[in-house]
């Protein structure tokens, strides 16, 4: 059974930092390229970054370029997403996913393979 588990999220001050952890299980994590969306109360969810099974390539919004960072461990199964200067605009739940196309992890988190149940980060300001 596939299974993507998010944790790390929580409160914090606009300009801390959080770093989120997605850990895989059931599924080869070295073929799979791995990513992050959020969804705002009363917002669409929205991509956030991505990062390619091989480690090769990242992808990131622009409102989150320059302040969040993701990276992933083969040796853990698990990616990471490194938040800082965090905004209460970035208030969120944060979601993770998986999928064989970088395509799809980038643009289209209803349909990825493996979909985590999210994570709530709370900005304050």
């Amino acid at each position: 059974q596939v299974q993507l588990v998010e944790s790390g999220g929580g409160l914090v001050q606009a300009g801390g930092s959080l770093r989120l952890s997605c850990a895989a299980s059931g599924l080869t994590f070295s073929r799979s390229n791995m990513g992050w969306f959020r969804q705002a109360p009363e917002k669409e969810r929205e991509f956030v970054a991505a990062i390619n099974k091989d480690e090769s390539r990242t992808f990131y919004a622009d409102s989150v370029k320059g302040r969040f960072t993701i990276s992933r461990d083969s040796a853990k199964n698990t990616m990471y997403l490194q938040m800082n200067s965090l905004r209460p605009e970035d208030t969120a739940v944060y979601y993770c996913g998986a999928d064989r196309s970088i395509r799809k992890v980038v643009n289209d988190f209803n349909t990825l393979d493996a979909r985590g149940q999210g994570t709530l980060v709370t900005v304050s300001s």
